[in-house]
């Protein structure tokens, strides 16, 4: 399912116009990514999802043409957790 149909299904669940659920939907995307970004807190959608920033440090790798090693620096990353409710319909129950 890509974006323009996840809009259509959530305005025909909603019951308001694809305009309306587009801007819901990027007005969640929108959010999500601030506070991610600030890194302070995590967002949680009970039964579905929680985002939160996560760190990862610094790390040696090779490089796969040349066998070198090479430096990663540290950084950081997002991680998606599924809820209860997803787990159960990923189940198919």
């Amino acid at each position: 399912m890509n974006r323009s149909e996840l809009v259509a299904a959530l305005a025909d669940r909603a019951e308001v116009t694809r305009k309306d659920a587009d801007a819901v939907l990027a007005a969640l995307a929108e959010t999500v990514g601030e506070v991610v970004a600030k890194g302070d807190e995590k967002v949680t959608i009970p039964g579905f999802l929680t985002f939160e920033r996560t760190h990862r440090a610094a790390r040696t790798a090779r490089n796969p043409q040349t066998g070198e090693p090479i430096q990663i620096a540290a950084g950081y990353s997002v991680k998606v957790s599924a809820g209860s409710k997803l787990k159960e319909a990923a189940k198919g129950k």
